[in-house]
């Protein structure tokens, strides 16, 4: 019989929704039965989520440098104590969150990085509160890469059930995206998004690319990059081998790929393909990096201060993170 993949599942932002939601996770069923669960944090701020969550979970205590893997359980916990729960000011992005969510997730990332788990979990971040703590911290991608020691593309990749958002710049001024728009890194994507879906089962993924302007330039009428950069970038990917069509309207090609004529669409920039993903299923929705050598994921929605400690966070996104992982890594140690 195959192990099931073991996953490390970091606490995000104590003064948000993922005290609770990881406590919820833990004790789910259909969690337990995909995948083995070493939840990274405070065990003292996991115990005040369990409450909040109205759930008891029953987990192994680990020592920092136990052999997890030859741990008994399907749950484990590997205990910090960095942050006492009267620290926590809750609703609020503090310099104490956001040290307690970093600390976790990088102590999440070096077990990936040094083959003691499968793939890396993390609930949400609240990026002021990680910007408080570390003034240098970009985003989560940057991040990883430094803890990974990783030197090649990585990305950013929302996932949706079976369908896949890419895109080719990400957290930077709307002003700058078409600055930023070359050939070469939109070619880079495109290879990066095949590669990535053909490790998470795609046999040949068929990418839709979207365009830059309003109806995708209209025939240079509205921008020309449409035609002086994004359509050879297709070109030459389907001289690659991939599967990729475009550029085409960025308002209507989710339509397309819903109705399943695509598997995935890269997109030119953040909020081109996150409105329409979110709009689709925001309870649902997944945030992958990709080109990591493990899985990471992590729900796509944010710290919900507005609803913390009300237990009453759905944990149908997290849910969903913790699945894809601990498929990928599964697909990962049968190869």
């Amino acid at each position: 019989m195959t192990a099931k993949p073991l996953i490390a599942l970091a606490m995000g932002d104590p003064a948000g929704i993922s005290p609770e939601l990881t406590a919820k996770l833990v004790v789910e069923d259909g969690i337990r039965a995909s995948c083995r669960v070493v939840v990274i944090g405070d065990r003292r701020i996991f115990d005040e989520g369990a409450r909040v969550a109205g759930v008891k979970p029953n987990l192994a205590m680990m020592e920092q440098g136990a052999d997890l893997r030859a741990a008994q359980g399907d749950a484990l916990f590997v205990d910090l104590r960095h942050l006492a729960p009267q620290e926590v000011e809750p609703k609020t992005a503090t310099l104490a969150g956001g040290k307690f969510a970093l600390t976790n997730y990088r102590h999440a990332l070096e077990l990936g990085r040094d083959g003691r788990v499968d793939a890396v979990c993390f609930t949400p971040f609240n990026k002021q509160a990680m910007r408080l703590a570390r003034a240098e911290y970009d985003d989560e991608i940057a991040f990883s890469a430094e803890v990974v020691g990783l030197k090649t593309p990585a990305s950013e990749f929302n996932v949706l059930d079976r369908l896949w958002n890419a895109r080719v710049t990400s957290h930077i001024p709307l002003k700058d995206v078409a600055a930023n728009l070359s050939g070469e890194r939109i070619h880079r994507a495109l290879r990066l998004t095949d590669a990535c879906m053909r490790n998470a089962g795609f046999a040949r993924p068929r990418i839709a690319v979207a365009g830059l302007n309003p109806h995708a330039g209209d025939g240079g009428n509205f921008g020309r990059e449409e035609i002086d950069v994004i359509a050879p970038v297709v070109a030459a990917g389907q001289a690659d081998g991939i599967a990729a069509e475009g550029p085409f309207p960025a308002d209507t090609v989710f339509l397309r790929a819903k109705g399943g004529a695509f598997d995935a669409v890269l997109t030119m920039y953040h909020d081109q393909g996150q409105i329409a993903m979110k709009l689709m299923g925001f309870d649902r929705g997944v945030t992958m990096l990709g080109g990591f050598p493990f899985p990471i994921c992590t729900p796509a929605h944010g710290t919900a201060y507005d609803i913390a400690g009300q237990g009453i966070a759905s944990i149908g996104a997290s849910r969903a993170a913790l699945l894809l992982a601990a498929e990928m890594a599964a697909r990962r140690m049968r190869v």
